[in-house]
């Protein structure tokens, strides 16, 4: 099983800075793609951003140039900056990461817990 435990969050004021992050432990051969999705109240659950594991990243149009996605391999962790908050970003959000149990095991994802983000003056 693979654990991923989520940090940061929390109340800020429009226009200031969050980081998250979200460590990945437990048994796994590779991590081939980590998420970032949100879920705001009266809205769907839509991806935030995503890296693959050769550093690709995407980005949701009404974030880029606010937010960066990137990870720290040698840790399993993954990190979303975000700048300029807004309070439209207010929502939880959620750490999604794919792994392969092994080289010729299927991807297999896992969820960790919610992190609120609350964005207001």
């Amino acid at each position: 099983q693979v654990h991923l435990l989520v940090s940061g969050g929390g109340l800020v004021q429009p226009g200031g800075s969050l980081r998250l992050s979200c460590a990945a432990s437990g048994r796994f051969f590779a991590i081939t793609a980590m998420r970032w999705y949100r879920h705001a109240r009266g809205a769907q659950r839509d991806l935030v951003a995503a890296i693959s594991s050769g550093d690709g990243t995407t980005y949701v149009d009404s974030v880029k140039g606010r937010f960066t996605v990137w990870k720290d391999d040698a840790k399993n962790t993954l990190y979303l900056q975000m700048t300029s908050l807004q309070p439209d970003d207010t929502a939880v959000y959620f750490c999604n990461v794919e792994v392969h149990a092994s080289l010729t095991t299927g991807a297999r994802q896992y969820w960790g817990q919610g992190a609120q983000v609350t964005v207001s003056s």
